[in-house]
């Protein structure tokens, strides 16, 4: 009986530490994600630093073309770094989460990008078929 309890606590101090290395591996791939695109990439403006824009640049509409050039960057990125979330990918795309949203939604519409998850934790996924299942 003896055994097997020490034979339960060095299996279960082992998979901790494989966790615990898992984690700092994991930890320190996305700081170095994130310090790599902060030195290539234009840096987006921090959730609630918001700049005053005159009345009509407020009302000013993308056009499809331009949508569709925002979608595709955003496609390639989600292509290259699968599963990210918004901010990620946001960052890469060099845009913000709000300006991607309509680019993002005709994506999902075609079929060529699928999400999984809610809210902040939504993830995205190339589709390989580029069709909707």
């Amino acid at each position: 009986m003896t055994n097997t309890n020490d034979d339960l606590i060095k299996r279960i101090e082992q998979l901790v530490s494989e966790h615990i290395a898992a984690s700092r591996r994991a930890v320190q791939e996305a700081v170095e994600r994130a310090f790599a695109t902060a030195e290539g990439k234009p840096v987006v403006a921090a959730r609630g630093a918001r700049r005053a824009r005159s009345g009509a640049e407020s009302r000013k509409r993308r056009g499809a073309a331009d949508l569709a050039a925002l979608g595709e960057r955003f496609f390639g990125v989600v292509c290259a770094k699968p599963g990210e979330t918004m901010a990620v990918l946001a960052t890469e795309v060099g845009a913000s989460a709000r300006e991607l949203h309509r680019a993002v939604m005709g994506l999902k519409r075609s079929g060529r990008v699928r999400v999984i998850g809610q809210r902040s934790q939504t993830r995205y996924f190339p589709r390989a078929s580029g069709a909707a299942a």
